[in-house]
């Protein structure tokens, strides 16, 4: 199974990952169903798997997203863990997502997280994305903080520029950079984020890689992919994938199924011709 080095650390992991924001949000399945689709990316060699602490509708569920991934591997026992990736830097309110990056509440929510997975050490923390109008060095800086303090052992970024990657690295080592990325929407590659990131030995994680949460069906209907996709005997969706494996990056699907995250993993053994990879590299963005 293709695997990649994640940043510069000792950790390997597949080189496609499972994203679990849709298993707490609206139209999630239920718990049972939930923990299923977690434990078949782990039984299928799923080695990364990215939550989030907001990733729940109501203030009161903060963590059940991490909650249900630390339910789901307890039940399924596995031999060897995946590695747990999560988030700072968001509070959930009653109208939505609302940005705080103070250390003190990147230090609340970390412990808060920390139970929320019971364990005492998280493998890669992210800052879920940084404050336009502060400073990134403030925020990384904490996460340092909560690193010497055994809190977390890797650190990472979301939805970031360059310099605002460049700016972290004045006070930390970033492991990884999450940003969306798919064939239509390259803003990423366009501002020169992927390329950074491989230069700096820092991993790149696309979220969204299939559309994500509103644009999903709008890529499984683009009639260019569903005309690629047909070469391959495949779909829009996991041609996708395979484009995002070839640039060098790690998509992290979301999945509500069982059957998404098989199809997720089959996309590892896609070969995609250089003439298709040029063509999707050319698609315009929405």
């Amino acid at each position: 199974m293709l695997t990649r080095q994640l940043g510069q650390t000792p950790l390997n992991v597949t080189a496609i990952g499972l994203g679990t924001m849709p298993l707490t949000m609206t139209g999630a399945p239920d718990v049972a169903s939930a923990k299923d689709v977690i434990q078949c990316f782990v039984a299928g060699g799923g080695q990364l798997i990215d939550c989030a602490n907001v990733y729940t509708e109501h203030p009161a569920t903060v963590g059940e997203n991490e909650q249900l991934v630390a339910a789901a591997l307890d039940e399924w026992n596995c031999a060897s863990s995946p590695v747990i990736a999560t988030k700072g830097g968001l509070r959930r309110t009653l109208s939505g997502w609302e940005l705080d990056t103070s250390p003190a509440w990147l230090q609340q929510s970390c412990d808060a997280s920390r139970q929320a997975l019971a364990t005492d050490t998280i493998q890669l923390y992210q800052l879920h994305a940084p404050d336009p109008e502060g400073d990134i060095r403030e925020a990384v800086t904490a996460m340092c903080e909560l690193q010497q303090q055994g809190k977390i052992r890797y650190l990472g970024l979301c939805n970031v520029d360059c310099d605002q990657i460049a700016a972290a690295q004045e006070v930390a080592t970033i492991t990884t950079v999450q940003n969306a990325l798919h064939p239509r929407r390259k803003k990423a590659i366009k501002q020169g984020v992927v390329e950074y990131c491989q230069a700096a030995g820092i991993s790149f994680i696309a979220h969204s890689p299939v559309g994500g949460y509103h644009q999903y069906k709008t890529l499984h209907q683009d009639p260019v992919l569903l005309k690629l996709a047909e070469d391959y005997d495949t779909t829009p969706a996991s041609l996708s994938l395979a484009w995002l494996l070839a640039l060098g990056v790690i998509p992290i699907p979301g999945a509500r199924r069982r059957a998404s995250v098989e199809a997720s993993l089959a996309s590892l053994a896609i070969q995609l011709s250089a003439d298709t990879i040029e063509t999707m590299n050319q698609l315009e963005d929405w």
